[in-house]
């Protein structure tokens, strides 16, 4: 992938680990989801770990992404592998997708750098496994990330109650770049 003048893209490390945790506990990073925000700096090192398992896996995950070569940590953004039952699980099983999630510093917000990444993003999982949908899902009150979803050319595909939110009224929306089967429509809803 030919590398962007704006921005530069490397894997998660143990060195991001408090810029993270300081991204993923700002209160007005989850204004949509403020249960999701995270309360302790242990919660910061599973995710690190999580994500560089995701690499090691299945050969794509998210991306820290910074404006220069160890530049401050702008927030992560990529696509993930999800409807497997777990590590070392198959992209052929059938609820398998590819799942584009992105979070970033408020500084940083309305600038166009989800809607980019999320464009290397969605080019790294075709290189990965073209045969797999990507997704996107949030919650229906977040129209800035609906938005980015049908810039990206994703549609929505499915309209639900947020099963497992606190809020009882949330509202999930499945955006996806072709239709699901049933199996893979299950999994973005579990």
């Amino acid at each position: 992938m030919e590398p962007s003048p704006d921005y530069v893209l490397d894997r998660p490390a143990e060195e991001d680990l408090d810029e993270l945790f300081a991204i993923e506990s700002d209160p007005r990073v989850w204004t949509h989801l403020p249960s999701g925000r995270m309360t302790a700096r242990e919660e910061a090192e599973a995710i690190i770990v999580k994500l560089q398992s995701q690499w090691e896996l299945d050969g794509l995950g998210p991306w820290m992404v910074r404006r220069t070569v160890g530049g401050n940590l702008l927030g992560h953004c990529g696509c993930s592998l999800r409807g497997v039952s777990g590590p070392g699980a198959s992209h052929r099983e059938p609820g398998a997708f590819w799942n584009l999630g992105y979070r970033f510093r408020p500084e940083v917000q309305g600038q166009g750098l989800a809607t980019s990444v999320s464009r290397d993003a969605i080019a790294a999982a075709a290189g990965v496994d073209a045969d797999l949908p990507v997704v996107a899902y949030l919650l229906e009150h977040n129209t800035a990330s609906a938005v980015v979803a049908r810039k990206l050319g994703l549609q929505m595909i499915h309209r639900a109650p947020d099963a497992g939110n606190p809020d009882s009224a949330a509202v999930r929306l499945v955006f996806a770049d072709r239709k699901l089967t049933p199996a893979q429509l299950e999994a973005t809803l579990s």
